[in-house]
């Protein structure tokens, strides 16, 4: 059980810091490494830069979700069941959903706008339906990312309580 619970605790550990990781360093740093060599579009080579990241890192996401759900329901099987189950394993579930609609959906939704727009959307006109909806969907990610963050605190909290 002991293999089992560090595992989990790893696994949430490499999700949670990654997203975190991504959003406090990665993508300030690649929009301001851009913005200070005054690169030509700047802002699209930043947002390619960090787009590409995400994508990798979903990848990182849905393998720990697996990981994590994996060790919830082995260590179910092999008990003693770990308290409040049935409560992580639905936190831990939402956190995979959340992030496999982000790195799939949103993200595929975001990459048509940007293919379509072809230059950063910020450059485009405050009203502009393209941008309002680019805006939209950069709102809906961030959310979905704060999804595993706030859910992984949770199942750490637990685990290291237990």
């Amino acid at each position: 059980m002991l293999g089992l619970r560090y595992l989990a605790l790893l696994t949430l550990v490499v999700w949670i810091g990654g997203l975190a990781v991504l959003g406090a360093i990665a993508a300030p740093a690649a929009f301001d490494v851009t913005a200070a060599r005054h690169l030509p579009d700047a802002r699209l080579v930043a947002g390619a830069l960090f787009g590409e990241m995400l994508r990798r890192f979903a990848f990182v996401s849905y393998g720990a979700g697996v990981v994590l759900l994996l060790t919830l329901f082995i260590r179910r099987i092999l008990g003693p069941r770990p308290h409040r189950w049935g409560i992580r394993t639905a936190i831990a579930s939402i956190m995979l959903l959340a992030s496999a609609y982000a790195g799939i959906v949103v993200a595929s939704r975001i990459d048509a706008i940007q293919r379509e727009i072809g230059v950063a959307p910020s450059s485009l006109p405050d009203g502009d339906p393209r941008r309002v909806e680019f805006g939209r969907l950069h709102g809906v990610s961030t959310a979905l990312q704060l999804v595993p963050i706030l859910g992984g605190l949770a199942l750490i909290f637990w685990e290291i309580k237990e």
